[in-house]
């Protein structure tokens, strides 16, 4: 949450994985990704009263692509990493909406995601927890921090410090 430039600190991050393989990302999804608590229960429940979902995230598509897979999220956005024969080169790909899916970028996702639906910023509800989430929420009518650091805790409207993601369902009731 106080990383001074998102970007190149992504860069720095993204070439230490050069020589990594879809093999070993793959184990990581299989064996250590776990999705945060009450995300499914969360999800499940805002399209049951049909709500859209938008992931957006400094991470990686290789991992926000199944995530949306598999709990049938509608929008993703999040950054490409460059593999050449099944081995990450350390880059990543630049994409038509930009190089790096930041707090800038976050925003921008969720303003465009309104747009498309002909909805006004202030009938969504974003949540986050670091820094680069600020500019996104500060869009929303409903910002909430999940288990966040200090400065989102203070600019959010609501902030879920205990339990699961899906304690919002209580704030939605």
């Amino acid at each position: 949450g106080e990383i001074a430039d998102f970007k190149d600190s992504l860069r720095r991050r993204v070439a230490l994985l050069q020589g990594v393989t879809v093999a070993d990302m793959a184990r990581v999804y299989e064996q250590r990704l776990r999705l945060n608590p009450g995300a499914a229960a969360l999800i499940a429940q805002c399209k049951a009263v049909g709500m859209k979902v938008l992931l957006v995230s400094g991470g990686f598509t290789y991992f926000t692509d199944r995530v949306r897979d598999r709990l049938a999220i509608d929008y993703t956005r999040s950054n490409v990493l460059e593999i050449e024969n099944g081995v990450l080169t350390g880059q990543m790909v630049d994409q038509p909406w930009g190089d790096i899916c930041d707090g800038a970028e976050k925003r921008r996702m969720l303003l465009q995601t309104c747009e498309l639906m002909d909805i006004n910023p202030q009938q969504t509800i974003a949540m986050g927890d670091g820094a680069n989430d600020l500019p996104m929420m500060g869009e929303a009518g409903l910002s909430v921090a999940y288990h966040a650091k200090p400065k989102v805790r203070e600019q959010a409207m609501v902030a879920i410090d205990s339990g699961g993601l899906d304690r919002l369902l209580e704030i939605l009731k």
